[in-house]
């Protein structure tokens, strides 16, 4: 397959997601990182360029000048997919701008602060018929994609019970002096949108969620904690869930769990087994019944689905994380953008998107009314 000229939007020197976007483009040799805006200063983006030994006439001060730039060139030239490596508030002009003039777009998330603008997104997406792949990255995980699979497949029986949590500790060493909040961006209301904590991490796990089950969460009952009074956004939060009839659920959120790194974790029950996996060891997958021992599966073996085998790169026994996982959604949008077959499930959407977004509004708007239960 002829490589994809991708252009980056973000993630400029000292960035951790972006070299992460960087990596994952590189690793299946699907892209070739052509230019693109690295940072706020021009200065800083052709700092990076020369850093990587990019033509710095593919560097561009703004998105309008990316634009007409790239569509000056000869079709067989220009960028054709675009990574959206920015804070959340820059999110809906840069995709907007991108999908009306059909580039195909890679985005972090939230992929916008607001439902509406995301709908909007959305429809633009379909009208101008680009890919759209949204980086919820845990989807990426070979076991992860092993747990969809037993489920659909009824191993697990009717799912009663499903439970995400994600706890980190980045931000205890700052939320307790005033001063050291005003410079991080996340707690700013104007760049972050409306929620810290529920839209950084704690959308990550409804995503996992929803895409393992195939379920959708209808509604949520939420308590959500700031810590200090003049802190605007939540740092922590716990959410109850309604997946339909009879299915209920718990979605745990924290950056002020105090030690915790990345501790993402879900665990599925049904009528006949369960489900867990921990994101600190991505390769086990743990199955669980009533009076048989505990299976452990890894990745890799024969005994898992093609689509979990597909999404691994060394043979068993030698672990893949995060970088790999990171990889696999843009491995599948790749193929999208070349019109050939994907698994349901490659890559999130757009959609997935607007999925993210109706959850985080839903979850502020419990929790700042009280005790209610608010429809997704």
């Amino acid at each position: 397959m002829e490589k994809i000229r991708l252009g980056i939007i973000g993630g400029g020197i000292g960035s951790y997601i972006g070299k992460a976007h960087r990596i994952a483009a590189c690793m299946d040799e699907n892209y070739t990182l052509i230019g693109g805006i690295f940072s706020s200063t021009y200065q800083k983006s052709l700092e990076l360029a020369n850093n990587l030994n990019l033509d710095t006439k593919r560097i561009y001060e703004d998105i309008d000048s990316f634009i007409k730039g790239e569509l000056a060139l000869p079709e067989k030239e220009r960028i054709e997919a675009v990574t959206i490596a920015v804070p959340n508030h820059l999110h809906y002009e840069i995709a907007k701008k991108l999908i009306e003039n059909k580039f195909h777009v890679i985005c972090e998330k939230p992929v916008t602060n607001t439902s509406i603008e995301a709908v909007e997104l959305e429809e633009l997406v379909k009208k101008n018929k680009v890919i759209f792949c949204l980086t919820h990255t845990y989807t990426g995980y070979p076991m992860v994609r092993q747990l969809k699979k037993l489920i659909e497949k009824d191993m697990i029986g009717k799912i009663q019970r499903v439970h995400a949590q994600y706890y980190e500790g980045c931000w205890n060493p700052f939320i307790h002096d005033k001063e050291s909040r005003k410079g991080i961006w996340r707690f700013d209301p104007k760049k972050t949108g409306i929620s810290c904590t529920m839209a950084d991490i704690g959308v990550h796990a409804f995503n996992l969620i929803e895409y393992v089950t195939g379920l959708k969460v209808t509604s949520v009952l939420s308590d959500l904690n700031t810590l200090y009074d003049d802190n605007p956004l939540d740092v922590d939060g716990t959410v109850l869930l309604r997946l339909g009839k009879n299915i209920k659920g718990f979605l745990a959120a924290s950056q002020i769990a105090t030690g915790e790194e990345n501790n993402l974790q879900i665990k599925i029950y049904g009528s006949k087994a369960g489900l867990r996996w921990e994101q600190i060891n991505p390769t086990y997958l743990y199955y669980l019944q009533d009076n048989k021992p505990l299976q452990v599966l890894k990745p890799g073996y024969e005994y898992t689905s093609k689509f979990s085998v597909s999404s691994t790169r060394i043979a068993p026994g030698h672990p893949e994380g995060f970088f790999e996982a990171f990889a696999n959604l843009y491995k599948g949008a790749a193929k999208a953008i070349r019109g050939q077959k994907i698994e349901e499930g490659e890559f999130p959407t757009i959609h997935d998107g607007v999925r993210g977004i109706r959850f985080i509004e839903a979850v502020v708007k419990s929790s700042k009314e009280g005790n209610i239960w608010v429809s997704v």
